[in-house]
């Protein structure tokens, strides 16, 4: 039987994920760019396990959605308007955070020479130095009860690169790096810090890719999907924002706690070329 053509097989509907039972009563998490996507994803599975959730991110609309959305879980849920590119407000609100979740993020697809400085400045303050500064700012509280977990969602391209985007690229391959160091600096105060790398995830974020990369490759939206993004992904769908914040949830987890300084990848085999 031949295999389904791949603008088909990229429409199948994702696969039914059931939630693991996770207790994190009296946890504080903070999540940044929670108002949609993976991060709005993230906060309602904190919030269903139980934890005190402060959902970080611009976008007010957003933030008071989410709130409705997390009225009747087990935890709580705390919206905090923040712009990360204020760093000195960002790293004061992570103290106290027993998680921490750095997923914010933007994207813009452009040929090098046509990347404008400033959004590639832009980009690299909020994927990655603010990452630094939240981090830095939760810490202390997690090195003095011996205790915590950074999570940072890169990508599958903190792993490999693709045209077009640079400062995503390079912003995601520096998280990596700081991620590492955090696993190697925390390890001994019971601190874990791990990567999750998904593939392309049904989100916002990407549904403007898609747009932006058909003017950049000078192929019809509808292509996009099959023959660029989904192009090197042995699995040829989208990855559901629900199984990203599994996979996050996962590294908080006591069977997780020896699991530090790594790279959990969701890519569909894209990096098994």
């Amino acid at each position: 039987m031949r295999p389904a053509p791949a603008s088909v097989a990229a429409a199948a509907p994702a696969a039914q994920t059931r939630a693991v039972v996770l207790d994190l009563t009296g946890r504080t998490a903070l999540v940044t760019g929670a108002a949609g996507g993976i991060g709005r994803a993230c906060a309602l599975r904190l919030v269903a396990s139980g934890a005190r959730v402060r959902a970080v991110d611009r976008a007010s609309e957003g933030l008071e959605t989410l709130v409705e959305e997390a009225a009747a879980l087990p935890g709580s849920l705390e919206p905090r308007l923040l712009d990360l590119t204020d760093l000195d407000a960002a790293e004061a609100a992570a103290a106290g955070a027993d998680i921490l979740v750095n997923n914010a993020g933007l994207q813009l697809v452009r040929p090098i020479e046509e990347f404008p400085p400033d959004v590639f400045h832009t980009v690299l303050t909020v994927m990655l130095e603010a990452p630094f500064r939240l981090i830095r700012g939760a810490l202390p509280h997690m090195y003095a009860q011996g205790w915590g977990r950074i999570v940072n969602l890169s990508s599958v391209h903190g792993l490999r690169a693709s045209p077009f985007k640079s400062a995503y690229v390079a912003a995601k391959h520096g998280l990596e790096g700081l991620s590492k160091t955090a696993a190697l600096e925390g390890a001994p105060h019971g601190v874990t810090s791990n990567c999750v790398n998904p593939g392309y995830v049904r989100t916002p974020l990407v549904e403007r890719q898609i747009a932006d990369q058909a003017a950049a490759h000078g192929i019809p939206p509808e292509r996009v999907l099959s023959e660029v993004l989904l192009k090197d992904s042995a699995l040829k769908r989208l990855i559901e924002p629900e199984e990203v914040a599994e996979a996050v949830l996962y590294l908080c987890t006591p069977p997780a706690s020896f699991i530090t300084g790594t790279s959990l990848t969701l890519d569909g085999g894209w990096t098994a070329h």
